[in-house]
């Protein structure tokens, strides 16, 4: 996403191609099962679990001053904790309340918020993305989202250009047209609608009752007022569904035909999230019931032209994540991935994560420390890391590898300078074992991954992980 003092981090110089769905004689379940171990996500690298409470403010504000000789444009992450109902599958930092009210103090917090901020960033810097996450965005007002709106734009300076990517995470339960229709006088342009399963019976399991007609009434009108771009996400692993169950919601989800899905893997960790405890584990399909919703999630998916775009993302051929990943210009972020490259990222709101210059920075997840901070006049940075060359290098290649499935070491080792082969070594020999097994596949300098081996990304990313040894895998989910 940035560049750095010591290299830019530029997209490499190959193409990659679209993703394959894993054939017959490719799946091989036992082989999935073997590698089904837990890993990062690898939507930063280092992880966050590398953050450190020795970085603070004086850490950050130092980064977003030194970012403005890049001139990089601005990616703002906007989180909103507020649900009115948990799920109760749910990992997200929220609070749950049906008195919009309680967003009003918030809201002056992130307003003073952006003011601490962009005293030190140059704010002629475009704003290219805009992120609003949850919790539940659309748990505001209209008349407060628009006050948020005009508070981002007067802080940082919002941008009208016709290929800005301005997203919001919306319930369907808690929207209708006349949102929509706010929404796009907002400016955004982009649409993410929580789905997850279509089965009563699963949602009744989930505390989300969402009958389909109210996702479909939204994207119908969504289409109608020329959103760019709509992404449905679906969670497959939650309780009592099957394979044949979620084939169903695939048939329906496929007629609605949006732009973008995303179908994560369940991570059941009750210790972790308390709202998971109200699930019977019981009620969980086994590992191998889940292998074959995966297969038949990535078949159904394919076979209607959706392209596997890696992990738990799919997009169709003429949507922007697809064409990025043929460029070579995808990029991962904390929102999953992404066609645009090269932001500095401010993650605004409790909980939230900047991604700025060659520095990861959280603010805290606990609202009243967060609120605390900020009262104090001060950003509520808790901790954070400053990445060495070593850790800019290794998340150029992370990256590489789990957007274009494939990794092209002579561009690394021209864009970093050095002897990518050499370099990464012990990486390689690591990878030597997955070769042998079908995973991935060396020529010359380039080194990619199978249609198998693409199911298994987060594994094979692992062996250029040089933090992970450090660390629990525990507090990771499962790879597949």
């Amino acid at each position: 996403m940035s560049a750095h003092a010591t290299a830019a981090l530029s997209s490499t110089s190959f193409s990659s191609t679209p993703t394959e769905v894993p054939s017959a004689t490719a799946w091989n379940e036992a082989l999935l099962r073997r590698y089904d171990k837990s890993g990062p996500r690898y939507t930063s690298y280092p992880t966050a679990l590398a953050f450190h409470e020795q970085f603070g403010t004086a850490d950050f504000t130092q980064a977003l001053e030194r970012s403005n000789a890049s001139r990089r444009p601005l990616s703002l992450y906007v989180h909103v904790p507020f649900c009115r109902k948990i799920c109760f599958y749910c990992a997200c930092n929220k609070i749950a309340t049906k008195n919009t009210a309680l967003a009003e103090p918030y809201l002056s917090r992130l307003d003073r918020e952006m003011v601490l901020t962009a005293r030190h960033l140059d704010t002629s810097r475009p704003v290219q993305q805009l992120h609003w996450g949850g919790g539940t965005p659309t748990f505001l007002s209209l008349a407060q989202m628009g006050d948020l709106i005009d508070r981002l734009d007067a802080r940082f300076g919002l941008s009208g250009s016709a290929d800005r990517d301005y997203a919001i995470e919306i319930d369907p339960r808690e929207a209708d047209v006349f949102t929509l229709r706010h929404l796009q006088s907002l400016g955004f342009n982009r649409l993410s609608l929580g789905v997850q399963d279509l089965n009563p019976q699963v949602q009744k399991a989930i505390n989300r009752v969402q009958p389909r007609v109210l996702t479909e009434t939204l994207m119908e009108e969504a289409h109608r007022l020329g959103f760019r771009s709509l992404n449905l996400d679906l969670i497959y692993g939650l309780p009592f569904q099957t394979e044949k169950s979620f084939a169903e919601t695939l048939g329906q989800i496929i007629e609605l035909n949006p732009a973008r899905l995303s179908v994560f893997n369940y991570a059941h960790m009750p210790t972790r999230f308390a709202p998971q405890r109200r699930i019977n584990e019981a009620d969980l399909p086994n590992a191998d019931e889940k292998l074959a919703i995966l297969h038949t999630t990535i078949e159904m998916l394919t076979n209607a032209g959706y392209v596997h775009i890696g992990m738990d993302h799919f997009a169709r051929p003429d949507d922007s994540l697809a064409i990025a990943q043929r460029n070579g210009t995808l990029q991962r972020n904390f929102q999953g991935y992404s066609s645009h490259a090269q932001c500095d990222l401010v993650g605004l709101g409790v909980s939230a994560i900047s991604r700025i210059d060659d520095v990861y920075a959280q603010n805290p997840t606990q609202l009243n420390q967060y609120e605390t901070s900020l009262d104090q006049g001060r950003l509520a940075t808790v901790k954070g890391l400053r990445l060495n060359k070593d850790d800019l290098i290794r998340r150029d290649v992370i990256e590489r590898l789990m957007c274009d499935m494939c990794i092209d070491l002579a561009a690394i080792g021209k864009r970093w300078n050095i002897d990518a082969s050499d370099y990464f070594s012990t990486a390689l020999e690591q990878l030597r074992n997955a070769e042998q097994d079908g995973l991935v596949t060396f020529h010359q300098q380039m080194i990619s991954a199978t249609p198998i081996g693409r199911l298994l990304i987060r594994h094979l990313a692992m062996a250029f992980d040089a933090r992970l040894a450090d660390q629990s895998t525990q507090r990771y989910s499962k790879i597949v």
